[in-house]
């Protein structure tokens, strides 16, 4: 192992010295050329000087011959100016293209018909073999008009250049050849040092000696050690394309990433609700897509989750404590319920959070309720989820996943008792503009709240965006939007979008029936015959999943497309939710109304093509109704994610079946192989079934092909990776930090 560390520590510096001799190589080529250039730009420059300094010495004996014809004396002269050996010759044409003075050695090949009159210029040509630049100035007197051609050798031009490369090379070479000597001599040395260093502390590590490393007990040895351990798990996790996130990956993430750690979920809803019946007690899953993204982690993780015990039976079940273990087949973590009273869930839960945070967070058009009253709830039940978690704490630096638009205050509760805990907040519902958050009366204690975070994370970029907007308008805070991250009150939040998933495969997949079962399953219970094609919709009962929007678009397609009446059928399964608001037992009694409606315009005494089943369904029932379904809509006015899509996905091992997916919710900046639909466009949806309807078998298998794979890829456990690894990176950073202080204070 220390010999291939020393190895690894050569290789660097012969890459080095490779790519500086080819970068010598590359500057010195360039600056040869540059010199080249330069010498026979100022050659050019040389002849066209003396070329003008020849006509001007020449011009008025020329014009004085013409008055007074001395041949003999003109060509005397051009003779004698040509002894200069640049010069290598002289020549007077006149306008009819007659050479009338010419010295012996003028070329043949350069005739007076190759002057234009009109265009004179200098031009360079070849004369014997050799190049030549030709100038021609032109003599305007009346007696004597004409052009003087003066034509230099550029051979000395030639030569120049060559000199000039040869000695531009040997010097730059030489000079870049030296520093680059000097600079390998420099690395070398440092690489060396560094190899004996880490050396020492491999060989402290592996027999148990640190103080015998040369750093050893230093801040430098402690971060090399730490840095060190950081990289074999970087090798391990640091790819998601090479990891295959499943509860053994992730549990293992956990103990070589962040050992020793105590994991902490806080949510308003738990994953295991216990309720009186005729029957005794039952144990009820709640219909959450947070309970359904969070329970796998928590089985994988271990630690606690802290959540409202809401259940009618919920006292009856606990310790003493107010703890349960569970899953209760297979206890992984501990359940720790807070008990609420009716005034604090009516102000924090159905006020606060659900008719003033919840309609101001989704744009559905349903107007925010703020009440100082509900407020006050709201800050009351968030101070008595951050005592739970100190009373539940291990450490004073946990690891604590705070969920939801609930809890926004509680991250700053938490810092302020926990200062070194890391948080991580998971707002799972849009953040809107700041021009809409900022109606809300408390938007400066809410974000401040936030900001308590270590993580701040958003389904999507819009919404990290919007948080960063809103954080830079109403707080004095430094946003830094290029690394995405806010500095308040000393303290900095990185702000990131972490998509949420289901986990894979779900565990409500493992005891399905195949598909056609499933299929003929559901048609008994609907008592639907094997012809009738079935779409479902499955949500809560909520205005902002665009219930009422689906109901119409099909009422539009039975009725531009009447061929489908009694062969089209939608099951839409709604579970009752926040039926104490007004809003919430509108939309049911609207929903209600809507149904029988269309129902009685398109069905028959025997057939109803909308079916409304108002109850709770346990996971093993959606996931029927998922695979017996020949498409799912989800029609969401406004979403952060939407994991009703991703399940149906997950449902169909098949490869069949047709996902309609609203562009508003956020599983469609991933889900793009869906048909995506915009919800307030009727026709838009219906036409949408219709393409579904029609559909041929290998193209539904492509695009559900493409889904399930990044649904696969990119599951919860992957998601719960980022924030953990990302947590892990602050953790490193902070223990570094700390390092410093410490080593000062020991030599004080």
């Amino acid at each position: 192992m220390i010999r291939s560390a020393g190895q690894f520590m050569r290789r660097p510096a012969a890459r080095y010295l490779a790519l500086t001799a080819v970068a010598v190589a590359i500057v010195v080529a360039g600056l040869v050329i540059l010199a080249s250039v330069l010498i026979e730009s100022w050659s050019r420059q040389d002849v066209d000087l003396r070329s003008r300094l020849v006509f001007r010495s020449v011009r008025d004996r020329i014009v004085a011959a013409a008055d007074s014809p001395q041949q003999a004396d003109i060509g005397a002269l051009f003779e004698r100016i040509t002894e200069d050996e640049r010069i290598l010759a002289l020549g007077f044409c006149t306008p009819e293209g007659e050479l009338r003075y010419a010295t012996k050695d003028f070329p043949r090949s350069i005739t007076c018909q190759a002057v234009d009159r009109d265009k004179r210029r200098t031009f360079d040509t070849t004369s014997s073999g050799r190049r030549v630049s030709v100038g021609i100035f032109p003599v305007n007197a009346p007696q004597a008009a004409g052009d003087l051609l003066v034509i230099h050798d550029l051979a000395y031009v030639d030569e120049r250049a060559a000199e000039a490369r040869v000695y531009a090379g040997l010097a730059l070479g030489g000079i870049a050849a030296g520093l680059g000597l000097f600079a390998f001599a420099v690395v070398s040395a440092l690489t060396r040092s560094w190899a004996r260093s880490i050396r020492g502390i491999l060989q402290g590590t592996s027999a148990g000696a640190e103080a015998a490393s040369p750093f050893s007990g230093s801040p430098i040895g402690r971060a090399v050690h730490a840095t060190l351990a950081e990289l074999r798990a970087e090798r391990r996790f640091g790819s998601d394309i090479n990891v295959d996130w499943s509860p053994q990956t992730l549990h293992r993430l956990l103990v070589e990433r962040l050992p020793d750690s105590q994991v902490m979920v806080v949510s308003n809803r738990e994953p295991y609700i216990h309720n009186r019946s005729s029957e005794g007690i039952v144990l009820q899953n709640p219909a959450s897509g947070l309970v359904a993204a969070l329970e796998p982690i928590m089985r994988a993780c271990g630690g606690v989750w802290i959540a409202h015990g809401s259940g009618s039976a919920d006292r009856d079940t606990v310790d003493r404590h107010d703890r349960l273990q569970v899953p209760p087949v297979d206890p992984a973590y501990t359940l720790r319920r807070v008990w609420l009273s009716e005034e604090e869930q009516t102000g924090y839960y159905y006020g606060l959070a659900n008719e003033g945070l919840w309609p101001l967070c989704h744009i559905a058009f349903v107007r925010p309720t703020f009440r100082e009253a509900d407020w006050l709830q709201y800050c009351k039940v968030n101070e008595r989820f951050a005592e739970t978690v100190v009373q539940e704490a291990t450490r004073d630096d946990p690891i604590v996943l705070v969920q939801d638009y609930h809890f926004a205050l509680l991250p700053r509760m938490i810092r302020d008792r926990l200062p070194k805990a890391t948080i991580i907040t998971f707002w799972h519902i849009p953040w809107p503009n700041a021009e809409t958050f900022s109606i809300c009366p408390w938007r400066n204690a809410i974000i401040e709240g936030l900001l308590g975070s270590t993580i701040l994370g958003f389904h999507t970029q819009l919404h990290c965006n919007n948080f960063l907007e809103a954080a830079d308008r109403f707080m004095e805070s430094r946003v830094d939007r290029e690394h995405m991250s806010v500095t308040y009150r000393g303290h900095e939040v990185l702000v990131r979008p972490y998509p949420i998933s289901i986990e894979w495969p779900p565990a409500a997949l493992a005891n399905q029936a195949p598909v056609a079962s499933c299929r003929a399953s559901v048609q008994r219970q609907f008592g639907l015959s094997s012809d009738v094609r079935i779409a479902v919709g499955i949500e809560r009962f909520d205005y902002t999943k665009g219930i009422l929007d689906r109901l119409k678009a099909v009422d539009d397609l039975l009725t531009r497309h009447p061929e489908w009446s009694g062969r089209f059928v939608f099951i839409q399964a709604a579970a009752p939710t926040r039926s104490k608001l007004g809003a919430y037992s509108a939309l049911q009694e609207e929903a209600e109304t809507l149904v029988n409606w269309i129902n009685a315009k398109h069905g028959t005494r025997d057939f109803a093509p909308i079916r409304l089943v108002i109850r709770h369904h346990e996971p093993d029932e959606v996931f029927e109704l998922f695979r017996a379904a020949d498409m799912c809509v989800v029609s969401s006015l406004h979403d952060g994610m939407n994991l009703v899509a991703k399940e149906f996905v997950a449902a169909r091992d098949d490869e069949q079946g047709v996902l309609i997916l609203s562009t508003f919710a956020g599983a469609s900046r991933e889900l793009s192989e869906a048909l995506l639909v915009n919800p307030y466009d009727t026709h838009g949806m219906a036409d949408a079934l219709q393409t579904a309807l029609q559909m041929p078998s290998p193209e539904q298998r492509n695009r559900m092909r493409l889904m399930r794979e990044l649904i696969r890829e990119r599951n919860v456990y992957r998601w719960a990776a980022q924030m953990l690894l990302d947590a892990s990176h602050i953790r490193q950073r902070q223990r570094i930090g700390s390092a410093e202080p410490d080593s000062q204070r020991r030599s004080a």
